[in-house]
């Protein structure tokens, strides 16, 4: 197991150093912007949809290794799926680094994602996982959001599942 958590270092780390899709998107459909005021984390995200596929998807921003290594992963998960699987995919990841997924059972579904399964044993990174998703949640319903960590809710429970 250790090899695994070594390797999964490895591909946030990399993510971290080389984020895939770091631009902005100059005539995007959709847009949100997500803010965590406790650490600094503050990322943008652009989409442009092609009938109900996303089919560009870009990130800016800054904020720590965990952060921008889950918005990278996250834009190269959901570029070219459906709105649909961009948010069961969301509904996933979050449940994942909130404890309430089985990740032995399921972790091939999540792709490059299941790297960041070890932060549910860290409530205070699952913001940081976090921020980017509930910024691309709010850029799919369009609502050009500011997402803040401290006011998230998800089905009544705090953005880091408590």
């Amino acid at each position: 197991m250790s090899e695994l958590n070594e390797l999964y270092q490895q591909l946030i780390l990399e993510h971290n150093k080389s984020p895939r899709n770091f631009k902005k998107i100059e005539h995007a459909s959709h847009y949100a912007e997500g803010f965590n005021p406790l650490c600094g984390d503050h990322y943008e995200v652009w989409l442009t949809l092609d009938g109900d596929r996303i089919a560009d998807i870009g990130f800016q921003g800054s904020g720590c290794a965990i952060s921008k290594s889950s918005a990278s992963m996250m834009t190269t998960s959901v570029k070219g799926s459906t709105v649909a699987e961009a948010e069961r995919l969301f509904e996933k990841f979050h449940q994942v680094v909130t404890g309430k997924w089985s990740v032995d059972e399921n972790i091939e579904e999540l792709g490059c994602l299941g790297a960041l399964t070890g932060v549910a044993e860290f409530p205070s990174r699952i913001k940081c996982a976090t921020l980017a998703w509930h910024a691309l949640h709010d850029a799919l319903k369009n609502s050009h959001a500011a997402v803040s960590t401290e006011v998230l809710t998800k089905k009544g429970e705090n953005i880091n599942g408590q």
